[in-house]
């Protein structure tokens, strides 16, 4: 039986322009060192043969190969002599004449395939075109491997039709920059798709950049199990392809669980006009002006008893309300607790929601709670937004988890309410674990996704700090929460996130609740977390534009979501593949 345990590498290294044969000599010497040490796939960094910020086509001229070519086979002759797998980067030019920044996967009998990033950073369009290979994952002896380049990652949709394809590793390439790493991306993409992510990071300054580091191999569960911060070298670990493939993500089977039947939104493109114009075409739906507001999360652990619950969301909301909070977000099954949401369900409008009405208008603000709801015969893991008029909106929960199966109802549409804080959408706990969702508000224009939740397990980490000298603002030491993976839901969508999470940390709650800003590049951070024992997070959320017929403001620009590829999407609306 083929083993599902093998050893990995990544190497770092600092590439140096002009240098061509230098950097291919070294990165042979690196990967010599990993195959030796016995890794049966070695990564290396994106355009790691000639280094990375070229002027324009006439500059890189010289150093473009074709693929397979010269440099692929002297990557294949090591290959072959380990019996061992390599990837690395290089600019390809194909028999058109048009260039590529390329990742390419080399086996002991050659190139096994290749992948050109799709998503340019700004640096690309300078001298190359965007990618037309997409979503590939080849299928080798030591598992089956997608390759992604650098600002690939940024997009969720890559990293989730690989993982759909089967990936039980995604080789990332890059050049990242204007952050610590590990970066969150990174560790949020083997999280939320249960896969392993091998990053090979160059380091060193190049044309005033200064890249990151921070290479590491990233477990299915975000855990970083090795890392290497700063300088050439190579880091070594072990895979479990058995882990990969049991798609577990805090241990519900993630892929079974999709809907993809909601997810059609994912092939449109909204931003791709000026969004200003597209949100109120035809003058239906016109986006709020927008407003300087803000907004506080409110984290406890609700019990049995509904009027108690709501007694502590009073009391909350007047807390968040005397610091000048006009929305405040409470946790999953704030109103009727997390024991027995069947025997606690509740009509809407019913008595809870009358008392929640009475709190919203007595203190002039919006209220976002979450319960069980009685529908008839059927019992729904519910929130709603509650208006200072009165107006309730209630959005379903439309991904359950295994444990509520067996008492609530799926819903089968999303909610996105206007109101003069902006355009907000609803989602629920769970609901958030998975990229799609929140991709489907952001599209629809939303600013601000508020989500209840009562979310157990590990979904942020600490950074201990790197040596990498950063420019300022960027920060470079310890950060309790340097991975929380509901702010890179937040900085992907370009959205606000308000995130009330249930805090219970005998029953496995850690709260980490939290309001987080629509630019995770942002620093200091546009946020607030609630820790070390606090009950409320309150941060400054601004849906505003400047006097101009554009978006000025990122929020309402959604630069991450207009650079979308839509039309290489197909494969999200349809079962996942496999056997999940």
């Amino acid at each position: 039986m083929t083993s599902a345990i093998h050893k990995v590498a990544a190497v770092q290294f600092e590439p140096t322009m002009f240098e061509k044969e230098r950097n291919i000599t070294r990165l042979l010497e690196l990967c010599e060192q990993a195959a030796a040490a016995g890794a049966k796939l070695i990564v290396t960094p994106e355009m790691g043969t000639t280094g990375y910020c070229w002027f324009d086509r006439a500059e890189v001229a010289p150093f473009v190969e074709t693929i397979p070519g010269p440099t692929t086979d002297r990557f294949a002759s090591l290959a072959d002599k380990y019996g061992c797998y390599i990837v690395i980067g290089m600019p390809e030019v194909d028999v058109d004449g048009i260039y590529f920044n390329c990742a390419v996967l080399i086996g002991p009998e050659g190139v096994v395939g290749r992948h050109r990033k799709t998503h340019p950073y700004i640096s690309e369009p300078k001298w190359a075109a965007a990618g037309d290979l997409h979503n590939q994952v080849f299928e080798t002896d030591i598992g089956r491997i997608a390759l992604l380049i650098c600002m690939d990652i940024h997009f969720l949709e890559t990293s989730r039709l690989m993982a759909l394809g089967g990936a039980d590793i995604i080789c990332h390439i890059s050049n990242w920059l204007a952050e610590r790493t590990p970066a969150p991306y990174w560790i949020s993409r083997a999280f939320e798709n249960g896969c392993y992510v091998i990053e090979s990071n160059r380091w060193g300054l190049e044309r005033t950049v200064q890249f990151s580091g921070g290479s590491c191999v990233i477990a299915p569960d975000g855990q970083v199990i090795a890392v290497l911060d700063n300088g050439d070298g190579i880091l070594l670990s072990e895979i479990d392809l058995d882990v990969a493939r049991a798609r577990r993500v805090l241990g519900e089977p993630i892929f079974a669980q999709r809907r993809p039947e909601l997810y059609p939104e994912l092939l449109t493109d909204t931003f791709s006009w000026n969004p200003r114009d597209f949100f109120g075409l035809y003058g239906h739906e016109r986006w709020p002006a927008g407003k300087t507001s803000r907004v506080s999360v409110a984290q406890f652990a609700p019990g049995d008893d509904i009027f108690r619950n709501l007694g502590e969301i009073e009391a909350r909301a007047g807390e968040a309300n005397a610091e000048g909070a006009e929305l405040v977000v409470f946790p999953e099954l704030a109103v009727t607790g997390l024991t027995d949401p069947v025997k606690s369900a509740q009509p809407i409008p019913g008595p809870a929601t009358d008392r929640l009405r009475r709190i919203a208008g007595d203190l002039g603000i919006y209220l976002v709670c979450g319960l069980a709801e009685r529908a008839g015969d059927a019992v729904h893991n519910s929130a709603c937004l509650v208006a200072p008029d009165g107006n309730i909106s209630v959005y379903r929960k439309t991904h359950l988890r295994t444990d509520e199966t067996g008492w609530a109802t799926a819903g089968d549409e999303w909610t996105v309410v206007d109101t003069p804080i902006g355009r907000i959408g609803l989602l629920i706990g769970h609901d958030a674990v998975f990229p799609e969702p929140g991709r489907v508000l952001a599209l629809r224009g939303c600013d601000l996704i508020a989500c209840p939740a009562a979310i157990k397990g590990r979904f942020c980490s600490p950074h201990a700090g790197t040596k990498v000298i950063q420019p300022s603002p960027i920060p470079t030491g310890p950060d309790p929460y340097h991975w929380h993976h509901f702010r890179v839901r937040a900085g992907e969508n370009n959205v606000f996130l308000a995130f009330a999470n249930v805090v219970d940390r005998e029953r496995g709650y850690p709260g980490l609740s939290g309001v987080f800003g629509p630019d995770t590049f942002e620093f200091p951070r546009r946020e607030a977390v609630a820790c070390n024992g606090t009950r409320l997070a309150t941060a400054l959320v601004d849906t505003s534009n400047l006097d101009s017929v554009y978006p000025t403001n990122v929020v309402r620009r959604k630069d991450l979501v207009s650079m979308r590829m839509p039309h290489s999407y197909r494969g999200l609306v349809k079962a996942a593949a496999g056997n999940y």
